[in-house]
């Protein structure tokens, strides 16, 4: 199965290159980023060894698809697409902290519930919830961004202000924006058929000291859907809700003995399981956009990247 682990592009003006633990970014010296998708995947904040067939594509033409779709009540960094795995935008400073947001008892504010805990990043959790029913209003529960290597923490947002990692205002700002993208992602999912269980978001400053919107937004890697239909009968027989994110690997890991924790070994994924999770990301894909999903060519998709990006610096 033909995948992108990893890019080596050749970029007129580059400055340095990042590599995340999904993403890598090139820093050109006109303000300019590339970003590049692969098809790693990450649980735990753990790169698995085998990459997901098509799955840089998908959070690419998500990501693209939604931040066209909010840029009316957020500024965000994206230029242009010109690649199915690429995305150019304008750099910025990114700020030290994930916007995560909500508006169901899911993942890991399930499991922290479950261990008895009714505040989680100084957000009330109330008594007598089960696992996937909706919070009476979504909560923010900010976690600061990890190094590579390193764990995302869970932190408050005065701990966030005291840190110094951002100030009130900028705080306030962001609240603002997460509320409203939530907002429309929420309504977006539900015209196709989803309920957007929770998200996060990652913001920079430009180079005028704006708060703009980074990275991806909406997508399988960065938030968590359920079905529509029938959530409410699963709900009453307390069955797991039918849901399209990441959640599916990280329970297929704990399965197999893996959360991440030292002394811990990865289970390996056969190639009948990667080929299923692909086409999950390609379900999500399809359901969210409400598009039909285009498989790039993958023959040598690091040639087919350097030519777009030629064509497209050179026009």
């Amino acid at each position: 199965m033909q995948t992108l682990m990893q890019s080596d592009l050749r970029l007129k003006g580059f400055t340095q290159k990042y590599t995340g633990k999904v993403r890598e970014v090139y820093t050109l010296d006109n303000d300019v980023l590339v970003m590049v998708a692969t098809d790693r995947l990450s649980a735990f904040d753990v790169v698995m060894p085998k990459g997901i067939p098509c799955k840089g594509q998908i959070l690419n033409q998500i990501a693209a698809h939604m931040l066209k779709a909010t840029a009316d009540i957020v500024p965000n960094w994206l230029i242009a697409t010109p690649d199915p795995n690429v995305a150019i935008g304008k750099a910025c400073e990114p700020l030290k902290v994930e916007m995560v947001i909500r508006g169901y008892l899911a993942g890991h504010a399930a499991r922290e519930y479950a261990l008895g805990k009714r505040s989680l990043c100084g957000a009330s959790m109330p008594e007598g919830m089960r696992e996937n029913d909706p919070f009476p209003e979504p909560i923010i529960t900010p976690a600061t961004k990890a190094e590579q290597g390193e764990h995302d923490e869970d932190i408050t947002p005065q701990a966030l202000v005291a840190r110094g990692i951002v100030s009130q205002k900028e705080y306030d700002t962001l609240v603002q924006y997460t509320r409203a993208l939530f907002a429309r992602g929420t309504e977006m999912a539900d015209k196709q058929g989803l309920i957007l269980v929770d998200t996060k978001y990652e913001f920079g400053k430009d180079t005028n000291g704006n708060i703009v919107l980074i990275d991806e937004i909406h997508t399988p890697d960065s938030s968590r859907y359920f079905y529509s239909d029938g959530y409410e009968e699963r709900q009453d027989r307390g069955e797991p809700q039918r849901q399209l994110s990441k959640e599916f690997v990280r329970r297929w890991l704990i399965e197999h003995g893996f959360q991440g924790k030292p002394g811990q070994k990865l289970p390996n994924m056969s190639n009948a399981y990667i080929k299923s999770v692909s086409e999950r990301y390609i379900e999500l894909y399809e359901h969210i956009t409400g598009q039909a999903f285009q498989k790039a060519d993958l023959t040598n998709v690091e040639n087919r990247i350097q030519d777009n990006l030629d064509r497209f610096f050179k026009s």
